[in-house]
């Protein structure tokens, strides 16, 4: 086989989605068919020239990609700090080349940072509990939905997840205002990608995470908490069950924590009141 026609030669160069041929099996033997798959690639992220971790994530919004991990992760304190992103894509991949402030830089290198995680993971390589288990910020406590709110929230981002209704395959998550318009909507293989692209895409708008809210259609893992506690989000809910470090989590940053939004039903785990509910 030619290097050019290796298939792994040119994922720098994908599309987020691609129809790929399979043979189905049933019963009565097989018949050849199609179907959209999601790419996933590797995406290096690379701050003023240095390697710093590898995702491997979908393709798309990796601006916002950049913007999100670095204020989720404590690189930089806000999104207007970073100085610009270059997105590079090569035959192996794709590097973000993200320019940050000295000081920044120079806190970055007192992280030791392994280079290579799985998909979307939520550790990105580090190396000692402590970096692990950031303590959450408190949130504020000025945000009050209605219950209403919640339900249609988690109803449109399934609407609007045209990826995922594509290929059955990636993440999404959404910011909805305090009154429900689901605003932003992100998607990616990784579920702390798909939530890193949503805080960052709200960085680079210029608006206020805690004016509003977060939807997710993963579990609510412990860094789900810790990356949107950082930006200030004040109610995150998931279609999955939490766990019982990432209810931990919301209790020490006084985050409300939902759990199972599916249809008009959920179990809200912290900090029920800022639900209004009919009774």
């Amino acid at each position: 086989m030619a290097i050019a026609d290796h298939p792994l030669v040119g994922l720098g160069y994908t599309r987020p989605s691609a129809v790929r041929s399979f043979v189905r099996l049933d019963p009565d033997g097989s018949s050849s068919a199609a179907a959209t798959v999601a790419e996933e690639v590797p995406i290096a992220l690379v701050y003023n020239g240095r390697p710093h971790v590898v995702v491997m994530g979908t393709p798309t919004d990796l601006e916002d990609l950049a913007v999100g991990f670095s204020q989720t992760e404590g690189i930089v304190d806000d999104g207007s700090f970073i100085e610009h992103v270059d997105v590079v894509r090569a035959s192996h991949g794709i590097e973000l080349q993200i320019q940050i402030p000295d000081a920044s830089a120079a806190r970055l290198e007192d992280r030791a940072r392994g280079l290579v995680s799985r998909t979307g993971c939520g550790l990105c390589g580090v190396e000692t509990i402590n970096d692990a288990l950031r303590v959450p910020v408190q949130v504020s406590s000025r945000l009050v939905v209605t219950v209403d709110i919640l339900w249609s929230a988690g109803a449109e981002l399934s609407r609007q997840q045209t990826l995922n209704n594509e290929t059955s395959t990636v993440h999404g998550a959404g910011w909805a205002t305090a009154d429900g318009e689901l605003l932003v909507v992100r998607e990616d293989v990784g579920r702390h990608n798909a939530l890193d692209k949503v805080l960052g895409a709200l960085a680079r708008l210029g608006m206020n995470p805690r004016d509003g809210f977060v939807v997710v259609t993963s579990r609510a893992s412990y860094e789900m908490i810790q990356k949107a506690a950082t930006c200030g989000v004040e109610l995150l809910a998931a279609i999955s069950r939490p766990t019982g470090l990432a209810i931990r989590f919301a209790e020490a940053a006084e985050m409300t924590l939902v759990g199972l939004l599916r249809g008009r039903t959920a179990n809200v785990y912290t900090r029920p009141e800022r639900i209004l509910t009919p009774n």
